[in-house]
């Protein structure tokens, strides 16, 4: 089946007893058991839910997976990951990623007794630098691709490659563009996240996370420390996810639409300094993102002439775009990184991985075009 009609569909039949089109929301937290240890399959909502399970076979569906998990957070689904992990093992990490990781393996993980190595991933040979920051005791490589906030892009197939040559894990963070633009299980990677809060469930209404793999033992410890760990979505917040999976490819389309359309009006304003979008021919890694992307996502950032008083005079000046932490929904979004998703980084780290005190991030709406494009110009003039 194509995309559209496995978001629909996989996981989501109609209910067997009422016919119930849509997958119903069982709010309980445990089960009755027909005799010691004699289940129907569900013991505790901890454990195992039908509305959660359902989730978590349309996740591993969208993803081409095997086997999908749902999380209470992004971050949660994230930290589940990790504890795969032990006392003196070694990551090897992008330098451009998600403040809220970088504050979990810096202020977390690094507790555990696990170190990580960031990779500069603007250097010519990028494969080599990958290499090179490999340890003995390297156990895992974590990617994004589009990265967070300068929308970067990494060669998924060949980390795969690398990752596999030297009995490596290779996790991908899959947020910024969603399943129906990569699919990196498709290309070579062990592990996909994903942030289910942002494109994924869609409507701004919903925290939650994901992980897929189609690696049977991987899956086996990560069902062990979901349960363990227990940071599960409930069952309604499930269901809300499922929803937002069943229009996704219809949203993703109009979200890089309208990214493209402002892109293009961007990069050629007198007071933007510079623009980040991989779907611009300009974009350093355009024919990468090709090749690996079906398409360019509704993330945009860029860089103000005037710095941060510029960035203020353009925030108070703007009304469509919400000035707000988050991204992925319906609603156009402002993001100030230095400030909001990145705060967790210190200033001269921040500075050295290139999030300037001038960067916007923009995450692009559904709205009509023309009316974003007016929203921006006049906050930018």
């Amino acid at each position: 089946m194509h995309f559209e009609t496995k978001a629909i569909h996989d996981g989501q039949e109609p209910d067997l007893q009422t016919g119930a089109v849509n997958v119903p929301i069982y709010l309980t937290s445990t089960y009755q058991q027909e005799a010691i240890g004699k289940h129907k399959g569900y013991e505790y909502s901890r454990t195992g839910n039908p509305t959660r399970a359902a989730l978590e076979q349309a996740l591993a569906s969208i993803e081409s997976g095997k086997f999908g998990l749902a999380f209470a957070s992004g971050l949660a689904a994230t930290t589940t990951v990790l504890s795969l992990l032990k006392n003196g093992d070694h990551i090897v990490a992008v330098d451009d990623l998600y403040g809220g990781t970088y504050r979990l393996l810096e202020k977390v993980v690094r507790n555990w007794g696990v170190t990580t190595t960031y990779v500069d991933i603007n250097v010519e040979d990028v494969n080599s630098s990958f290499q090179n920051a490999i340890q003995p005791n390297t156990k895992l490589i974590w990617i994004e691709t589009p990265t967070n906030p300068l929308l970067k892009i990494v060669d998924i197939a060949s980390l795969a490659t690398i990752a596999r040559q030297n009995q490596l894990i290779l996790v991908v963070d899959n947020t910024f563009v969603s399943p129906y633009f990569q699919r990196p299980l498709e290309l070579g990677a062990d592990i996909v996240v994903h942030s289910t809060t942002k494109y994924i469930g869609g409507h701004s209404d919903i925290i939650g996370g994901a992980v897929i793999t189609s690696n049977e033992e991987i899956y086996s410890q990560l069902k062990f420390y979901q349960n363990a760990i227990g940071a599960v979505p409930s069952p309604f917040d499930s269901y809300l996810v499922l929803r937002g999976i069943k229009t996704l490819a219809v949203r993703m389309r109009e979200h890089e639409t309208n990214a493209l359309h402002l892109a293009n009006f961007l990069q050629n304003h007198p007071k933007v300094e510079r623009i980040y979008y991989p779907g611009l021919p300009n974009h350093p890694q355009h024919q990468l993102a090709k090749t690996q992307m079906s398409g360019f996502g509704g993330m945009i950032s860029l860089e103000l002439k005037g710095g941060f008083a510029a960035v203020e005079k353009f925030v108070s000046r703007i009304k469509l775009f919400l000035l707000a932490e988050s991204l992925g929904g319906v609603e156009s979004l402002l993001c100030y990184p230095v400030k909001m998703t990145h705060g967790a980084i210190p200033e001269a780290e921040r500075l050295k991985r290139g999030i300037k005190d001038n960067l916007v991030r923009l995450s692009v709406g559904i709205e009509h075009k023309l009316d974003l494009q007016t929203d921006l110009e006049n906050a930018l003039n």
